[in-house]
């Protein structure tokens, strides 16, 4: 019997004992009893409240859980179907997640680990805010951080840095999330890729036959898509001839066009159908699709979830704070 189920039940009996106590006050003359049976109603009624209080809460709770999973089906087809292509059969790489403003940059990084590497965020994560003034201006202060995430002191070198990454990835997964690399002057990024990313990745390929596949994964993560303007720096396709060392520009995100969000309605509508939106398309008078686009500029990903999240009666940007680890 789950939680729901037992205060249901707790919530049943208590309903028949306050009927009980009503039907004996009704028939009792006696004072003294008749305030005892009160206070005994007065209990009973409380308890029952605060069991409806937390049935109401659970069903809550399993509501946003619903509304999370369903959330997870919308959207980002392209750099998912790319990422999964590559973590089926390679376990080092770099990626670029970049877009404008509001289009989930964050979200899309947390999907790709948590729906599609391996023990998703168990094993070792390093996260990294690149948009404080220090290290916009001085990336000497980005590198004194990964010391210190690495358990290193400030004068190591970036070779030292590298070294402990490497000896972490020998036991476990090491996942290495730079958020707002669109703050960083290109050559800061162009920096840490060579003097940090490559020689890790190159010396992981060189062992990696010899030993467990555990996943080195690095990602940089541009909330204004103006990262990744020099083919130097990353590549958006495979070939035959690529190496780990160089970095992945996954497909830039776009807006949830009218086709994505009336597939994932479809989607939902078979999947989750307890969901509040359902309840809420079916009371509406204007096509949903067109509702959610005009209250999203247009299909801005974060902002149609946003919306959709209103319409399920929660907050986007509370929820996203528990939903999002990276």
């Amino acid at each position: 019997m789950n939680q729901r189920d037992e205060l249901e039940k707790q919530y049943d009996l208590l309903d028949e004992k306050i009927v009980c106590l009503r039907t004996a006050r009704i028939i009792e003359t006696d004072a003294a009893t008749l305030f005892k049976l009160d206070k005994q109603i007065e209990a009973a009624e409380a308890e029952r409240k605060q069991i409806e209080l937390q049935i109401d809460n659970l069903d809550s709770v399993a509501c946003i859980q619903d509304l999370h999973r369903a959330l997870l089906k919308l959207g980002y087809r392209e750099q998912i179907i790319f990422f999964k292509k590559f973590i089926k059969s390679l376990s080092i790489g770099a990626f670029l997640i970049h877009g404008s403003p509001d289009y989930g940059q964050r979200w899309l990084l947390n999907r790709l680990v948590t729906q599609y590497v391996h023990y998703g965020t168990s094993g070792k994560v390093i996260r990294v805010e690149l948009d404080r003034i220090a290290r916009r201006r001085d990336i000497s202060a980005l590198w004194r951080e990964l010391a210190g995430w690495v358990g290193l002191g400030r004068q190591n070198s970036t070779s030292e840095i590298a070294e402990r990454v490497y000896q972490w990835w020998q036991t476990q997964n090491v996942i290495l999330v730079f958020h707002d690399v669109d703050c960083m002057p290109e050559s800061y990024v162009q920096e840490l890729l060579c003097d940090f990313w490559l020689p890790l990745a190159s010396k992981v390929r060189d062992v990696i036959s010899q030993t467990p596949k555990f996943q080195l994964l690095m990602f940089l993560v541009d909330y204004e898509g103006c990262v990744g303007t020099k083919d130097t720096l990353f590549v958006e396709q495979l070939e035959p001839t690529w190496e780990p060392k160089i970095p992945i520009k996954l497909p830039k995100i776009n807006a949830f066009c009218d086709r994505v969000l009336t597939d994932w309605l479809e989607t939902i509508e078979i999947e989750f159908d307890t969901l509040p939106i359902l309840q809420a398309i079916n009371q509406m008078q204007d096509d949903p699709v067109k509702v959610i686009l005009k209250n999203s500029d247009n299909g801005i990903p974060e902002l149609a979830m946003s919306e959709i999240c209103g319409m399920c009666g929660c907050n986007w940007y509370e929820e996203k704070e528990r939903w999002l680890k990276l």
